[in-house]
């Protein structure tokens, strides 16, 4: 597959996973498609706080998952620690896409993170591709090969894939949000889908609720004001509203939101 190509799939995946309602289902969707963009074989996606003793470890294809699930405590803490990419990044500002390669040079092939991937996943490269606006810890994913190290042009198709990683990633995290202000009762996800909101904008929904402006929410959603306006227009034209503060309380009697507690 051409990497013009392989970016228009990647694109695709990322618009088809922002009408996805489980927010865990979002980053396995864009995982095969990553790969394909940059080359590799199988991608981790990391995407919470993770240390060499905690962190969900997401990984595609489903082989490549089972072999991590095989490995032990000692061998996942080394996988955790992010050899060379935790220094890379802890170090810069920057979060260009780079390869483990390229980071450690000679040192890579023998480091013992190195071996462990040829083990558990016969592969001999990593390429890292962290969300453009994370800090500390730094989030995204590892993208693996065997044989050659990652081309230039691989590298630069990494970048381009960058922004859509991180709209799926906020997407992610506001829509576990709304789940947790609605509590463990109850179906919002049917709720949702009988007023015919899609997923974007329920999160939309969700951030009127905060009282945000529309550039703030553009901001949020890494989207234009105008997109935000005509999410705002759909919300309005598909509860029967016509402002804000309408909306919302609607939103509330529907259940599509929480309800303010009491004072």
């Amino acid at each position: 597959m051409g990497l013009d190509r392989a970016y228009e799939r990647m694109t695709a995946v990322a618009v088809a996973a922002l009408h996805e309602r489980r927010p865990a289902h979002l980053w396995p969707m864009l995982a095969g498609a990553l790969a394909d963009l940059c080359g590799g074989e199988a991608v981790i996606h990391k995407r919470d706080d993770w240390n060499e003793h905690a962190g969900t470890i997401g990984a595609a294809p489903d082989a490549a998952a089972a072999e991590l699930e095989r490995l032990g405590e000692a061998d996942l803490a080394l996988l955790r620690a992010g050899y060379p990419f935790a220094r890379h990044y802890a170090d810069r500002t920057d979060r260009m896409p780079v390869t483990a390669q390229r980071t450690a040079g000679r040192r890579w092939p023998d480091s013992p993170t190195a071996r462990l991937l040829g083990q558990a996943l016969d592969v001999d490269h990593v390429l890292g591709v962290p969300l453009a606006d994370s800090t500390a810890p730094v989030t995204g994913c590892l993208v693996y090969r065997s044989g050659t190290d990652f081309t230039d042009d691989q590298l630069v198709m990494a970048e381009r894939a960058q922004p859509l990683l991180a709209a799926v990633e906020r997407q992610r995290q506001l829509l576990e949000e709304w789940r947790r202000g609605l509590g463990p009762g109850g179906a919002p996800d049917e709720r949702a889908a009988d007023c015919a909101l899609t997923p974007r904008e329920t999160t939309v929904l969700l951030l009127l609720t905060e009282a945000l402006t529309a550039d703030a929410i553009g901001r949020r959603l890494g989207i234009s004001v105008r997109t935000v306006h005509k999410h705002v227009e759909n919300i309005y034209r598909k509860l029967g509203t016509r402002d804000r503060l309408g909306t919302v309380l609607r939103a509330q009697q529907l259940g599509l939101v929480p309800s303010p507690g009491p004072p």
